[in-house]
């Protein structure tokens, strides 16, 4: 296993009247960042919100190419980004006890913080495909290329992990200084991860390392 310590490359915020951030998700443009009662888009380049929709938003969130996705107390909501309209509403897995969002692969993968697992969920019906057990709570959860990674956040200890989408077993952690949680994690496709920095009001982007040559 790959052990770290996590290269934060920027922070934005605290933002106003923004206390607490939870889930996060990038639409190729702009960071998406839940902070209880409203969306807000981000633009990562300038650190401005240039938008926000008013909407239940207290835990992940994930983008599919299209449409939002948001949790919110037991369920799942998909919103339209241009308009906020909620189009469709599934139930949550963990009935209220859900953190992290995803989307890949035509599905949602929903992290259940306390329950500390994954799941795979069909983003139409909200049936639970399949299970993956973690070690420790759940926060955010993304995939890039192919690799799964998760945040963690248990007392005052913060990761962010890669683990095997088949075994649960954790291949990478690169830890957080001490003090900085990750509430959401989304990744941009590339090099950095989003998170969402909980009650510190902060979204940081933290480095991706790259891929070792054996592939580890």
């Amino acid at each position: 296993m790959r052990h770290s310590a996590a290269e934060i490359i920027r922070e934005y915020g605290p933002f106003p009247d923004i206390d607490d951030v939870a889930g996060v998700s990038f639409d190729g443009h702009q960071v998406w960042f839940a902070t209880g009662d409203r969306l807000n888009a981000l633009d990562p380049e300038s650190g401005e919100v240039s938008r926000s929709l008013d909407i239940a938003a207290d835990a992940g969130t994930a983008f599919d190419g299209e449409h939002l996705f948001q949790i919110a107390d037991a369920v799942i909501r998909k919103i339209d980004p241009k308009t906020g309209e909620v189009i469709a509403t599934i139930p949550a897995p963990g009935n209220g006890g859900d953190s992290g969002l995803a989307w890949a692969e035509g599905s949602l993968w929903v992290g259940q913080h306390r329950g500390r697992k994954i799941h795979q969920v069909d983003p139409e019906t909200g049936k639970v495909l399949r299970t993956i057990e973690s070690d420790r709570f759940v926060t955010g959860v993304t995939w890039v290329d192919g690799e799964l990674w998760h945040g963690t956040w248990e007392d005052s200890q913060s990761e962010v992990r890669r683990i095997d989408p088949e075994t649960g077993e954790v291949l990478e952690r690169l830890d957080m200084p001490p003090g900085t949680g990750v509430s959401g994690l989304e990744s941009d496709g590339g090099d950095r991860f989003f998170c969402g920095g909980g009650n510190s009001g902060k979204v940081r982007v933290v480095r991706r390392p790259r891929r070792s040559l054996e592939g580890a």
